[in-house]
């Protein structure tokens, strides 16, 4: 003790190997008292992560967190990303336990050997191409010798513009870029870009804001286009079922509830998603009528017509879904009895 006293006065300051190891130490305690916040803070409830990206498909991620903050059933925490393949690395890690995650990936994902499983279809019809006012596009020929973003290679955003420009003969007259959807208006209102398709509320911004007009809703050439489903691993769906049970049944109700109460969803994913209420409002409720928030039912056959047109234009090698659908869940859901906040969470029990 005396030789190292004397070291420390000696040199005025921790030896390098004893100042890495305190650090190390104090990195250690800082992930346990993390990982005890995400998963134990609440004491002894269950906690499922669910990751999402904050577009209206995913209205149901929010909706749940909020609801289920009270009470001593399971806390669905709603955690979000700025982009898919984050979400998608997270799935894999185990970091979160279920994903609101963008259709096309899933498949790709279901390709790679990944045991996951989808257990339900997020609200459909929400998504949205729009260009720069001066540019006054009414139709994709408008856009010859343009630049148009969407989410990510693996977007039904994607395969739906590549389906349109392929039927008008205009593969290789106008530019398709990958960009994440947070980043799509900003640069719109540079100009740094012409047009982009994403999920609501991203595109709203710029017609809002007067920078972009609308040029085409999906559902005007994909009716029952899927945006985003929900992805859970198949081990964590086994040894987990009643919590997927919850989660599935809470999500659909929460969609059923929305439509009902625009303005009370509006409210509260504004909070997650740092939007304006007015913009969410907007989103949700112009065109009238258009988001269907009904047909959440994963079904295998819209999975494959998408995996045919993903190896249709080089997105995949192989269109086999087999075994990736679980719709026990979503089929045995009940919808009966949603009035309030309070009655989206049916099974809400200790």
């Amino acid at each position: 003790m005396r030789f190292k006293s004397d070291l420390l006065h000696r040199s005025g300051k921790l030896p390098m190997p004893v100042k890495l190891t305190c650090i190390f130490l104090a990195w250690l305690i800082l992930i346990a008292w993390l990982h005890y916040r995400l998963n134990f803070e609440s004491a002894d409830r269950q906690v499922v992560r669910m990751g999402y990206m904050p577009v209206i498909t995913n209205l149901a991620a929010p909706i749940l967190d909020h609801v289920s903050r009270d009470g001593s059933g399971i806390l669905f925490q709603a955690v979000k990303f700025t982009s898919f393949a984050e979400m998608a690395e997270a799935l894999r890690n185990n970091s979160i336990q279920a994903a609101f995650i963008i259709a096309p990936l899933a498949v790709v994902l279901h390709q790679q050997k990944e045991d996951v499983k989808v257990v339900l279809i997020g609200n459909r019809h929400e998504s949205t191409l729009v260009a720069r006012k001066e540019l006054n596009a009414t139709r994709l020929e408008d856009l010859i010798d343009r630049t148009i973003a969407v989410p990510m290679r693996y977007s039904g955003h994607n395969i739906w513009l590549r389906r349109e420009l392929e039927k008008k003969g205009l593969e290789r007259r106008i530019r398709v870029v990958e960009m994440n959807p947070p980043d799509m208006a900003s640069a719109l209102t540079s100009g740094a870009l012409d047009a982009y398709f994403v999920g609501e509320p991203f595109a709203a911004q710029t017609v809002l804001s007067n920078d972009a007009n609308v040029v085409a809703y999906v559902e005007s050439e994909w009716p029952g286009f899927i945006c985003n489903l929900v992805l859970v691993r198949g081990e964590w769906l086994e040894t987990h079922s009643e919590a997927v049970e919850k989660m599935v049944e809470a999500a659909a109700r929460s969609g059923l509830w929305a439509k009902r109460h625009p303005e009370g969803a509006a409210r509260i994913a504004s909070r997650y998603w740092n939007q304006t209420e007015a913009l969410v409002v907007h989103a949700l409720t112009q065109p009238e009528g258009r988001i269907v928030y009904d047909r959440y039912i994963p079904k295998t056959e819209e999975l494959r017509f998408m995996a045919d047109l993903m190896r249709r234009y080089g997105l995949t090698e192989q269109a086999d879904v087999t075994g990736l659908v679980d719709d026990r869940f979503a089929r045995n859901a009940s919808t009966e009895g949603i009035d309030g906040l309070d009655t989206i969470l049916v099974h809400d029990a200790p």
